[in-house]
C-alpha cells in the first residue's frame, strides 16, 4: 500500500508515497500505513479501534477538535473511535494541552514524555507514539498541545495525513477509503507559526455566501449565523489559522448581533477581528443609525459615536478579539468631518487615544496587552503618511491596492515597533476600476512574491486575505494560509507551482496531478494577462459600457484567435479529465477545476468573438453572424455550468452559492446584438494579416530568421456557394490551402490561407519578390510578398537580438550579460508576469547609497539592420514602493549613452494605475533617436528595490502594439 511520510520537512512533498509537513521536524518521523508493523499504534486495525482521550478540564477548540477527529476517522474507516474523558484503554489517543490534561501532565512529569521543545510557544504541537504509558496500555499516540489551538492544529494535522484535506466539507473532497490505519513509532514537533495571526475576511457577500446560507444550509437562522461560523471556523482550524474578520455587507446582520456567532467563535478559539473600516468591534453598516444617533462624526458628533464604541467595547470584556482602531465613514468611506488628510491628523490621534482608553477601562489596564490594529487603508495611508503618531504597541496593517499590490510596507524604523506590522491583502474584490467577485483569478505566483516580500520587511504580525465568499477561492486560501504558517518553502519562487501540484494531487489525485497543476497553471497564467471579469474592456464606480477589446485580431497570426485556442486547449483537457472523476470525487473536480476553467474560457470566447464579429461584419464578412452566435452560446454555457454548480452539483448542496453576474456588472450580460450587415458589392473578399490601407495587398516581410508564417482569408461577403483557388508564383511560397469552397448554406464561410516560406528553395539571393494570386467567381486578387535573407548580414557569431519586421522584443530574463552588486540583484521570480520569469530587483541595504552607475544591471545585445528611429518600450509590473524611503525607479541606457531614470509609481487611484491593475502591467517609453545600423546594448540598472521587469520593445516603427506577450526575436545560438 502506499505511505505517507509524517515527518514535517521545509521544501518538498512527494506526491505519491512521502508527503512531508512543513515546519522544522525533529530527526525521527512517524509514518501512517494500511498494514502493521513492528510497535506500529494502531489507530484502526482489523480487530479493534484506538479510543481517543481528553480531559474534560480542556478548553472547547480542544473537545471539539477531537470529536472532529473522531468523524474523520469514520469517513476514511467506517469506524468511529469513541471520545472519552475516563481511563485510557490498551490502545489510546490522548490528546489535550500541556498543563491541562492530566495524563500528559503526568507524563511529562514522570520524563516520558518530552514538550520542552514546544512548552511555553505559540501555537506549537508535538506528536508521538509511547509504548506502555499506563498500566494497561500497550500504546498510546499522544498529541500535546503548546496551547488550546497548537492542540487543535495537531489533531487537525493528523486528520491531514491521514487523508482528511481541510476542503473537504467545504469542497466535497471525499477521502479515499482506507482498511486500516497504523502509526509508525516515533514523534514529531512543530515550530511556531512564521505569522502569529492567521485568518480570512468574508466580504462582499451578496451573491454567494449570504443568499446560500439564508436559503440553503443555515435557514432557521436566515443569515450567516452560528451554524455557517462552526463551519467556517473548523476550515480555520484545519488550515492553521485563527482569525476571523466576519461578514459586514448590509445584506448580513451584524456578526454581534446574531446569538450564537460569538459563542462559536470562543468555542473554536478564533480571534475576532474586524476590517479597516469597523473599529471597536462594531459592523458600521447596519449597527450605525443616523437617522437617530446623527452623523457618524467624531467633530460634530462624538458623545453617540463615542458611547457607541463603549458599547460594544463592554460587550467583548472577555473575549478572544482584536481592535481594529481609527476611525472611516460607515462604510468603507472617508472619514467625516475633516477636509485633508492634513487635518485629519490630530483628530484620528485624538480617536486612537480615546478608543485606547476604551479598552484600558473595559478590557485590561495594561493596553498595550490587547491586540489593536491599524490597517492603512486608502486615504488612511495618506493621513497615516502626513506624521500620524501611533502607539508603538499597535500592529499596522498595511493593505494592497486590492488588486493585489501591496502599497507599502515598513521601513526600517518601522520595522522597530514593537507592535510589528501585518497584511491585508486581496483575493477577491468589489470596486474601481473593476470587480473581480465571480472567479479565483489572482495569480499565486503573485501572491508568492508580494507576501514573501512583506514577510521579508518584517509583516509577520498579522496576514489576512480577502477570500470574498470563500467559494471558488479554495486553492488560494490555502495557499495563502500555508504560507503564513510556513514561509520557507515559499522563499523559492519556484516552489509555488510545486504546492499547486501537491494540493491537486491531496485533493483530487495524485495519478493526474501533473496534468492538472499544468491546466491550473495555464489558466492562472492567462487570467493575470487579462482576468476572465475584465474581458468586457469596461469599468465601474462609474460604471461604463463594454467596448473592444485589445486584443488583436489582425495581427501577429491574430492575437485573439491565440487566446481563444489556448481556451480552447484548457476546455478539452478538463473535459477529457472530468469522467475520470465520475466514480470519486466528482463534485470536487467540478467545483475546484471544471467549473473556473470552463466559465473563464466561455467569458473570454464571449467577448472575443462578439469583438470578432463586430469587425469582420465591418469587413462585410459573412460569418460575423456565426461569431456572434458563438459569443451569444458562450453566455448560455456559463448560465448552464452555472446552474449545475448550484441545483445539481453534489445534490443542492451549494445552491444560491454561485453568481455568474455579480453586481451585474455589463461584463457578465449577455452580448449586445449585431446590427445588420451591409449589402456587400461582390460575393466574397480578402483579408490579410497586418492589412491596413496603404498595404492591403502586401504580406509582412517574411526572412530566413524568423522564419515568419502569415495568414489571407478568403471570406464570403454574400450567401453563396464559390469555388476558389489559390496560385503562388513561385514554388519556395507555401500554402496551408491552395483551393477550396464556401458554402453559406453548410456554415464554411471563410477560409483561413497558411503563408510561409521554403528557404531550402528560395534563391540566395538577398530579397526575393513573389505573389499569391487567388481566383473565383471570375475575380482574381494578388498579395504580393517579400522574402529576404538577412542571417548572413548579422556579424560572425551573433546571438543577441534581432527586429522582426521592424519590432524587437526581449523577455526580461533573456538578457545577454549581468553585472551584479553585492547589495543588489536581479533576481528571476518564477511564473510571474506576462514572460513567465520577471526579474526582479533585491537590495540588502539603502539603494540610495549605490549610484545607479554602479548598480546592478541587466543587459540586452541587439543588431539593428539600417539607419532608423526607434521607440524604446520597457514593461514592469505595477508593484508599488516597497517603503516610503523608496519608489519604483529603474534607469535605461543604450550603449554608453545617458542614463535615463523612469518613475513607475502610481498616485491615488489615477487613470494610469487604473489602466496598470487591469492589465497586471505597466509601460514606460522611449524615443531613441537614428539608432545607426550595428551591435547596441541595453542596459537597465537597478535603482529601487521591488521593481519586477517583464518584457521589453524597440519599435523601428513596425507592426503595432500587442496586448499580449510577444515572441523573443532573439538569433538561436
Amino acid at each position: 500500500m502506499k505511505r505517507l511520510t509524517f515527518r514535517m520537512h521545509l521544501l518538498t512533498m512527494a506526491a505519491s508515497i512521502f508527503l512531508l509537513l512543513p515546519a522544522a521536524a525533529q530527526q525521527s518521523g512517524l509514518r501512517i500505513t494500511e498494514q502493521a508493523a513492528a510497535n506500529s499504534f494502531p489507530l484502526v486495525a482489523s480487530g479493534g479501534l484506538a479510543n481517543l482521550l481528553t480531559d474534560s478540564t480542556d478548553a472547547s477548540v480542544v473537545q471539539i477538535a477531537a470529536k472532529a477527529f473522531c468523524n474523520d476517522i469514520a469517513l476514511l474507516t467506517g469506524k468511529q473511535p469513541v471520545l472519552q474523558h475516563g481511563k485510557a484503554s490498551k490502545y489510546t489517543v490522548i490528546v489535550g494541552t500541556i498543563g491541562h490534561n492530566k495524563w500528559i501532565d503526568a507524563l511529562v512529569a514522570s520524563k516520558r514524555l518530552n514538550v520542552t521543545a514546544v512548552q511555553g510557544k505559540w501555537e506549537c504541537f508535538t506528536i508521538t507514539t509511547l509504548q506502555h504509558p499506563f498500566p494497561g496500555t500497550a500504546r498510546a499516540l499522544i498529541i500535546a498541545g503548546s496551547d488550546a489551538r497548537g492542540t487543535a492544529f495537531g489533531i487537525f494535522e493528523l486528520s491531514k495525513q491521514l487523508g482528511v484535506q481541510p476542503f473537504y466539507w467545504w469542497a466535497d473532497v471525499t477521502p479515499t477509503r482506507k482498511k486500516a490505519l497504523y502509526i509508525s513509532e516515533g514523534s514529531y514537533t512543530s515550530s511556531p507559526p512564521a505569522v502569529q495571526y492567521r485568518g480570512i475576511f468574508l466580504n462582499d457577500e451578496d451573491w454567494g455566501l449570504q443568499p446560500w446560507t439564508a436559503k440553503t444550509f443555515e435557514t432557521e437562522t436566515g443569515d450567516i449565523g452560528p451554524k455557517t461560523y462552526a463551519k467556517i471556523f473548523e476550515l480555520l482550524l484545519r488550515l492553521k489559522a485563527n482569525l476571523i474578520w466576519p461578514a459586514m455587507h448590509e445584506v448580513t446582520k451584524p456578526f454581534f448581533t446574531i446569538p450564537g456567532n460569538v459563542q462559536m467563535a470562543e468555542d473554536y478559539s478564533i480571534v475576532i477581528g474586524t476590517s479597516h473600516a469597523e473599529p471597536m468591534l462594531r459592523t458600521n453598516t447596519r449597527e450605525w443609525h443616523s437617522n437617530t444617533m446623527g452623523p457618524f462624526n467624531y467633530v460634530t458628533n462624538k458623545p453617540a459615536v463615542y458611547q457607541y464604541w463603549k458599547e460594544r467595547v463592554k460587550e467583548s470584556k472577555g473575549l478572544n478579539a482584536m481592535y481594529s482602531m481609527g476611525m472611516r465613514g460607515v462604510h468603507d468611506s472617508k472619514m467625516e468631518g475633516v477636509k485633508d488628510a492634513k487635518e485629519a491628523v490630530p483628530l484620528l490621534q485624538q480617536i486612537v487615544q480615546d478608543q485606547r482608553q476604551l479598552l484600558s477601562t473595559y478590557i485590561h489596564k495594561n493596553v498595550t496587552s490587547i491586540p489593536q490594529v491599524f490597517t492603512a487603508y486608502k486615504e488612511v495611508l495618506e493621513i497615516y503618511d502626513n506624521g500620524l503618531q501611533l502607539p508603538d504597541d499597535i500592529t499596522i496593517v498595511w493593505p494592497d491596492d486590492n488588486y493585489g499590490y501591496i502599497q507599502r510596507l515598513s521601513n526600517a524604523a518601522e520595522q522597530q515597533r514593537s507592535g510589528g506590522s501585518g497584511v491585508y491583502y486581496h483575493a477577491s474584490y468589489w470596486g474601481r476600476p473593476h470587480d473581480y467577485l465571480w472567479l479565483s483569478s489572482q495569480h499565486p505566483a503573485l501572491i508568492r512574491e508580494e507576501m514573501m516580500k512583506a514577510y521579508q520587511h518584517g509583516a509577520t504580525k498579522l496576514w489576512i486575505l480577502n477570500v470574498g465568499d470563500i467559494k471558488p477561492l479554495e486553492y488560494n486560501i490555502e495557499m495563502f494560509l500555508d504560507m503564513a504558517y510556513q514561509t520557507k518553502p515559499f522563499t523559492q519562487s519556484s516552489y509555488v507551482q510545486q504546492h499547486l501540484q501537491q494540493w491537486l494531487a491531496s485533493n483530487l489525485s495524485h495519478q493526474y496531478a501533473a496534468q492538472m497543476s499544468r491546466i491550473m497553471w495555464q489558466y492562472y497564467q492567462l487570467a493575470f494577462e487579462r482576468k476572465p471579469e475584465f474581458m468586457g474592456w469596461s469599468q465601474t464606480e462609474p460604471t461604463t459600457k463594454t467596448s473592444a477589446t485589445a486584443y488583436n485580431h489582425f495581427y501577429y497570426v491574430d492575437e485573439a484567435a491565440k487566446r481563444i485556442h489556448l481556451y480552447e486547449q484548457l476546455q478539452k483537457a478538463v473535459q477529457q479529465l472530468q469522467p475520470k472523476f465520475a466514480l470519486h470525487r466528482a463534485d470536487a473536480f467540478y467545483q475546484l477545476m471544471y467549473y473556473p476553467v470552463m466559465c473563464a474560457a466561455l467569458m473570454n470566447k464571449k467577448w472575443l468573438y462578439q469583438h470578432k464579429a463586430s469587425l469582420y461584419q465591418q469587413q462585410q464578412r459573412w460569418s460575423a453572424t456565426h461569431y456572434a452566435a458563438k459569443a451569444n452560446a458562450a453566455y448560455d454555457s456559463i448560465a448552464l455550468l452555472t446552474r449545475h454548480y448550484n441545483t445539481t452539483m453534489s445534490g443542492g448542496k451549494w445552491h444560491h452559492m454561485m453568481s455568474m453576474q455579480p453586481r451585474n456588472l455589463p461584463v457578465f450580460l449577455p452580448t449586445p446584438v449585431l446590427p445588420e450587415i451591409a449589402k456587400p458589392t461582390q460575393a466574397w473578399q480578402l483579408a490579410i494579416e497586418a492589412a491596413d490601407s496603404i498595404h492591403r495587398n502586401q504580406l509582412p516581410a517574411f526572412d530566413d530568421i524568423f522564419q515568419q508564417q502569415y495568414f489571407i482569408d478568403v471570406y464570403l461577403c454574400q450567401p453563396q456557394t464559390i469555388n476558389w483557388q489559390a496560385t503562388a508564383s513561385a514554388n519556395w511560397i507555401q500554402l496551408s490551402h491552395t483551393k477550396g469552397t464556401l458554402n453559406a448554406n453548410t456554415g464554411h464561410n471563410e477560409q483561413r490561407i497558411e503563408v510561409s516560406i521554403n528557404w531550402a528553395k528560395a534563391s540566395l539571393q538577398k530579397s526575393n519578390a513573389g505573389s499569391i494570386r487567388i481566383a473565383a467567381n471570375g475575380i482574381t486578387q494578388t498579395i504580393q510578398l517579400e522574402a529576404r535573407r538577412l542571417r548572413k548580414s548579422l556579424p560572425e557569431g551573433f546571438h543577441g537580438f534581432v527586429p522582426n519586421n521592424g519590432l524587437l522584443v526581449m523577455h526580461a530574463a533573456g538578457f545577454t550579460q549581468e553585472k551584479k552588486h553585492k547589495q543588489q540583484q536581479w533576481q528571476p521570480v518564477q511564473g510571474l508576469g506576462y514572460s513567465g520569469k520577471g526579474m526582479q530587483v533585491l537590495t540588502s541595504n539603502n539603494i540610495d547609497s549605490i549610484p545607479p552607475t554602479a548598480a546592478a544591471r541587466l543587459s540586452y545585445t541587439f543588431y539593428q539592420t539600417d539607419n532608423r528611429p526607434a521607440t524604446l518600450h520597457v514593461f514592469t509590473l505595477p508593484t508599488h514602493p516597497v517603503s516610503n524611503r523608496h519608489s519604483v525607479r529603474y534607469a535605461i541606457q543604450i550603449d554608453d549613452g545617458p542614463l535615463q531614470i523612469t518613475d513607475t509609481k502610481t498616485v491615488g487611484r489615477s487613470e494610469a494605475w487604473k489602466q496598470n491593475v487591469l492589465a497586471n502591467r505597466t509601460v514606460r517609453q522611449w524615443p531613441l533617436g537614428q539608432l545607426s545600423a550595428g551591435v547596441h546594448t541595453l542596459h537597465i540598472y537597478a535603482i529601487d528595490p521591488g521593481v519586477i521587469l517583464d518584457e521589453i520593445r524597440i519599435n523601428w516603427g513596425g507592426l503595432p502594439s500587442a496586448y499580449s506577450l510577444l515572441p523573443q526575436t532573439k538569433v538561436a545560438e
